[in-house]
């Protein structure tokens, strides 16, 4: 189905109402006032449509009593001896008509009401254009057919013919019993009023009521503007002051005017930036000095290493003259000699990062060869803790724009520390090695079967010289430093670097790497967690890693491998992570 695209103004209308605080208080404050004056102006016009109809009920009642009372008496003053009920229902009506038209009201006088005869075909007289069928409502002919005492009442339409034009107007029918002294039978005599004058009055109400709610609505909306204005623009101001600080701009301070809570939130605003620049430099300062005394201190230390390497050399070879106590000495100086050498080497790899100097060698790279030949470098390693080490792929290329020595270095990096820590209570130490890719990415995980990962212990996995056990001794003579550089290698790629451990059922390192080196990595061609993980939920296992360009807090990963048991999850890490378990 094709999706319509949203114009324009459109998408800068829903832009404006999410970033506008005060559009949508103001907009939310005209909706409940808007609800509470249409609820108290119908309850008022409500209340005055009563009063008016009952005021104007109460006058034609007594207006209808007093017509018919005079018709009564009439009728009593009447010559006993006329016999003519036609001429005695003209006499009677026609003054009582000609009043009603001079007033503004009908009259019907119709019957006799015992003959259940349609209305006007009997006796019958009425003003002249009154259609007395659709104008005098049934109920209320049967009302006065039962005889009710009184004058009776009910709301009707009082319809008028007058040529071809016909009118219909709202009204009250009043209708009462009077008895012809000519034949001795009841008539039913009915007065319609119209409410005409009551229905100018309550369009008058409507109209004055909806101008004041128009003009109260505007009034408010601008009272809540200006209101929300003086709240909304200091925030502002502070939105604008905080987006410079973070840019870098410290000194950036917010203006202090008057002494009310804006004030004093501005002041205090001011005394955070001021202390969080004084710490920040300071922690620059550090850091610089950090950085340099590492750089330092690492090439400061190339030259006595380089003697004390000649030295151990030579102590080395001649070891065979010596004791065995002398000869053991000499060969576990030249083993320290070379552990000092690879982090000394770490060193200066962690101060390029640093100072920012570190840059790719790119090349179009098979992660396949890498891994194979990173197996092959490390199976002595291997094969001296007893560990077997397996690779798996679907067979197809795994390419990557990538520098291939510092990819060979990360996995490297990954699968030592996997060996370091694969056997564990005579359990399979087998590390299997996964790639995948896809048309955006390419990844490599390293899954083991040893210790695993305590809860929060993946946040720390890539920190400098970091140990799950510090009494654990490296046994494949590394530094502390690999998944540290291993990390910044990563970055520099702008990939994904990520661990998931779990308590006794092992670990997985995940690398993801972009195919083009500019184009940022979205999704990950394998799981984090690895399928053979029985997923359970709340059961501790950890996840951890630094996509590039996310922050703490960042959603999910969304990638999925055929048979993933769960959905792969991450948290993010700060850039500056290394170690070993």
């Amino acid at each position: 189905m094709r999706v319509l695209p949203v114009p324009v103004a459109v998408r800068r209308g829903l832009t404006f109402w999410r970033r506008s605080t005060q559009a949508r208080v103001v907009v939310s404050i005209l909706l409940l006032s808007g609800v509470v004056i249409t609820g108290v102006g119908l309850l008022l016009l409500q209340q005055i449509r009563d009063g008016l109809l009952e005021h104007r009920v109460d006058a034609v009642v007594a207006e209808a009593a007093s017509e018919t009372d005079d018709a009564r008496v009439r009728l009593a003053a009447a010559s006993g001896t006329e016999v003519d009920a036609a001429r005695q229902v003209r006499e009677l009506a026609d003054p009582i008509i000609s009043r009603g038209d001079t007033r503004g009201y009908g009259v019907v006088l119709a019957g006799p009401v015992d003959d259940d005869l349609p209305l006007g075909s009997g006796l019958a007289a009425s003003t002249s254009g009154l259609d007395l069928a659709a104008s005098i409502p049934a109920r209320l002919e049967e009302r006065l057919a039962q005889a009710a005492p009184g004058a009776v009442w009910t709301y009707t339409s009082i319809v008028t013919e007058r040529g071809e034009e016909r009118t219909s107007e709202p009204g009250i029918a009043v209708g009462s019993r009077i008895t012809l002294p000519a034949d001795g039978r009841t008539y039913a005599l009915y007065y319609l009023f119209p409410l005409e004058e009551e229905g100018e009055t309550l369009a008058l109400v409507t109209r004055a009521l909806l101008t004041a709610a128009a003009l109260l609505l505007v009034l408010v909306a601008a009272l809540t503007w200006l209101v929300i204005r003086q709240v909304v623009t200091p925030i502002r101001m502070a939105r604008r002051v905080a987006e410079r600080l973070a840019a870098g701009r410290l000194q950036e301070r917010l203006r202090v005017s008057g002494e009310d809570d804006m004030a004093r939130l501005a002041t205090s605003f001011n005394q955070m930036a001021s202390n969080l620049q004084r710490q920040i430099r300071q922690l620059e300062e550090l850091s610089r000095v950090q950085r340099r005394f590492v750089s330092d201190v690492s090439h400061e230390l190339r030259t006595p290493l380089t003697t004390v390497r000649m030295a151990g050399d030579v102590l080395h070879d001649a070891r065979v003259g010596f004791d065995p106590a002398t000869a053991r000495a000499a060969e576990l100086l030249q083993t320290e000699l070379d552990r000092f050498e690879v982090l000394l080497s770490d060193l200066l790899e962690i101060s390029r990062f640093d100072a920012g100097a570190a840059v790719l060698d790119l090349d179009d790279v098979n992660l396949g060869d890498v891994v194979r030949r990173v197996v092959e470098q490390t199976t002595a390693l291997a094969e001296q803790r007893g560990v077997r080490v397996a690779v798996l792929d679907d067979g197809r290329p795994c390419l990557a724009e990538a520098d291939v020595r510092r990819v060979e270095r990360i996995v490297r990096n990954l699968v030592t520390n996997a060996i370091d820590h694969a056997a564990v209570d005579g359990r399979d130490p087998g590390i299997v090695v996964h790639l995948a890719s896809d048309d955006a990415a390419a990844a490599v995980a390293v899954r083991d079967y040893g210790v695993g990962l305590e809860p929060g212990e993946s946040a720390m996995v890539f920190n400098r010289f970091w140990r799950a056990d510090p009494a654990r001794a490296r046994t494949s003579g590394g530094t502390g430093l690999g998944l540290s550089i291993a990390m910044e290698d990563t970055l520099l790629h702008g990939g994904w670097l990520q661990a998931w451990g779990r308590p006794g059922d092992g670990a997985q390192f995940r690398l993801t790497l972009p195919r083009h080196v500019r184009h940022p990595v979205r999704r990950s061609p394998l799981p984090l967690q690895p399928a053979d993980a029985v997923s359970r939920e709340g059961d501790g296992a950890d996840q951890q890693g630094v996509p590039v360009g996310r922050s703490p807090g960042s959603p999910p990963d969304s990638s999925h491998a055929p048979g993933s048991p769960n959905r792969d999850t991450r948290a993010a890490s700060g850039p500056t992570a290394g170690g070993a378990r």
